[in-house]
Order: structure tokens, then C-alpha cells, then sequence
């Protein structure tokens, strides 16, 4: 196979990129390592690239517009709201991300972030590590099977977590207006979402960040959410209004938050959730595991190699240019 093809890593945060270079040692001499922020970063390193892998990197409209030999980009993750979808449509390049490579551990997190809340672990390991030996100081604790679980997005994650939780007992309501009814296992009861925020106990966020669902939960579907519930965020930080949750939180509307997704990130100190001893934050950590960093890596080098020698995309997101 031909060795001429130009792919670059415009941005990625990782220690290596290895396993990428082995993947496309066939059709790449080389794939330069990029540390792009910016959009002039972009269009000054990247021009020539005829296939680009991204993780933070700006793909504006105008940054498209310039790279003009580019046929694909392929994101590192499943989100691509930092790419213009329209405008690479427009230009004719393929956008795709890797949407398979964590489906269980994003899942996996959400539930021990949900059990960690519902059972007041974090509460007991404070304690008991400040030589408080009192499970008293922990009630009320309900019981998980008793208890509703609603998730906003159902594809592969929400669909993952519902399985295992429903495992667990838990009666499990969804919102998607996108997934058709014949892709809804039994055991899992459609809901709009206003309604879904009224009757879950605990509501699990699973659906992308796009125009349509930036702050999807608002202030106002926040103060609406059934009093005492707890919520979960592993999908985008953008989606959920933050001060809405720490006010909720304040007031006593809510039980518990756990995000490992937030607007901005890294979280800074002085934000008002941090205030709250019932709320708990990773860093953005929900989709790893070795073996997924291992996955996301190889599919992303795949999936770029696949539209650079003109072989058909697994993984396209925008619509095909017509």
C-alpha cells in the first residue's frame, strides 16, 4: 500500500501516540504530533494534512475553509461539538468520532457515581476516616429497587446503564425523541422529558452536547426535577445549567449531584458546587480504562486511514456532501 498520504494529530493529550503511528504505518511515512489550541494554530501546522485526529482543537468554519486538502477528521471521543458539521458537509469533509470505544466503562461510572450518591458512601468514608464509626449520621438511605431511574439520552450508554441497572432493580424511565420505539428494550417506559424530571429518583445524563440541548436542563427543568432526586452528568458539562444545581442543592431540592462533566473544565475553586458536601466530581474520567484508551486510539487511527484511501467511513457523523 502506498506510503503518501499526510495525517496529522492536530491536538491530543495523551503520552504517546503509538499505538496511531503503528495503525497507519502503511499509508503514512510519518504522523506529526500537533499541540494546536487555537484556530490559528491549526491553520498554520495543518494545511497540507489530508486526514486529521483532534481532541480539543478549534474546527470552525473558518478554520475548515482553510485546510484545503483535508477529506476527514476523525474526533478522539464521541462528542464533536467543537467541529462546524454544516461547514465540513459544506466543504466535503468527513467528520467522524469514535462512538464505541467506552460504552461500558461511561456506563460503569455513572453507576457507581448513582450508588456512591443513593448510598452516601462518600459520607461514610468521611466519617469513618474522621474516627466517626455512626451509620446513623448517613439516614435517610433509600432503597435502590424502590427507586425510579430516569435517563436522558438512551443510545449505547444510556441503553448500557439502563440494562445494568434495571439488574439491580431499579424501574427505568427514558427520554430520546430519536430513538425508535422497536430499539426500547421492554423494561424501559418512554417519557417526555418534563415528565421524566418529575417522576425519576435519580436522572442520569446521557445524551450529546449540540444547539438542541445546551443547557437542556435549565434553571426552570431544574426547579422542576422531583424534590430529593439525585443527578448524574457523564455526558457534557453544557447541557445542565451548574448554578442551578448548586442552588437546588442550597435549598434542600435535591439529595445529591455527581458530575464528571462540567462547562468548564478543569472546575474552578471557586465554584458553587464545591460548596456543597453533597456533591461529587471526577475529572472527566468516566470513559477510561486501559483497554478503552487502547480502543479509542486504534478506531481513531482506523477510521481516519478508511476515509483517506477512499474506503467508505464507519463512524460518520455529519451528513454526506451532496
Amino acid at each position: 500500500m502506498s506510503s503518501s498520504r499526510t495525517v496529522m494529530i492536530a491536538d491530543c493529550d495523551h503520552p504517546s501516540v503509538d499505538i496511531e503511528r503503528e495503525t497507519l504505518r502503511l499509508i503514512c511515512r510519518e504522523v506529526p504530533w500537533q499541540s494546536c489550541k487555537t484556530e490559528d494554530d491549526v491553520i498554520r501546522v495543518c494545511s497540507t494534512a489530508e486526514g486529521l485526529l483532534v481532541q480539543y482543537s478549534p474546527m470552525t468554519a473558518r478554520v475548515l475553509r482553510e485546510l484545503k486538502r483535508c477529506r476527514g477528521i476523525v474526533r478522539y471521543g464521541v462528542g464533536v461539538d467543537t467541529i462546524d458539521l454544516e461547514a465540513a458537509s459544506d466543504l466535503g469533509i468527513v467528520v467522524s468520532n469514535v462512538p464505541d470505544y467506552g460504552t461500558e466503562e461511561v456506563s460503569d461510572h455513572a453507576l457507581a457515581l448513582l450508588l456512591s450518591l443513593v448510598r452516601k458512601i462518600y459520607r461514610a468514608d468521611d466519617l469513618v476516616k474522621r474516627g466517626i464509626w455512626d451509620f446513623t449520621r448517613m439516614k435517610p438511605v433509600p432503597r435502590l429497587g424502590e427507586l425510579v431511574l430516569g435517563i436522558v439520552g438512551f443510545g449505547r450508554i444510556g441503553g448500557a446503564l439502563a440494562r445494568k441497572a434495571e439488574a439491580l432493580g431499579m424501574r427505568i424511565v427514558a427520554c430520546d425523541p430519536y430513538m425508535p420505539p422497536t430499539a426500547i428494550p421492554g423494561y424501559v417506559s418512554i417519557l417526555s422529558l418534563d415528565e421524566l424530571l418529575t417522576q425519576a429518583d435519580v436522572v442520569s445524563i446521557h445524551c450529546p452536547l449540540s444547539a438542541e440541548t445546551r443547557n437542556l436542563l435549565s434553571a426552570e427543568r431544574v426547579a422542576s426535577m422531583k424534590p430529593g432526586a439525585y443527578l448524574v452528568n457523564t455526558a457534557r458539562g453544557g447541557i445542565v445549567d451548574e448554578d442551578a444545581l448548586a442552588e437546588a442543592l442550597g435549598r434542600g431540592r435535591l439529595s445529591g449531584v455527581a458530575l464528571d462533566v462540567l462547562a468548564a473544565e478543569p472546575i474552578r475553586p471557586d465554584h458553587p458546587l464545591l460548596a456543597h458536601p453533597d456533591f461529587l466530581c471526577t475529572p472527566h474520567m468516566a470513559w477510561h480504562s486501559s483497554q478503552a484508551e487502547r480502543d479509542l486510539k486504534r478506531k481513531a487511527a482506523e477510521e481516519i486511514a478508511r476515509i483517506v484511501t477512499g474506503q467508505a467511513p464507519r463512524y460518520q457523523v455529519n451528513r454526506r456532501a451532496s
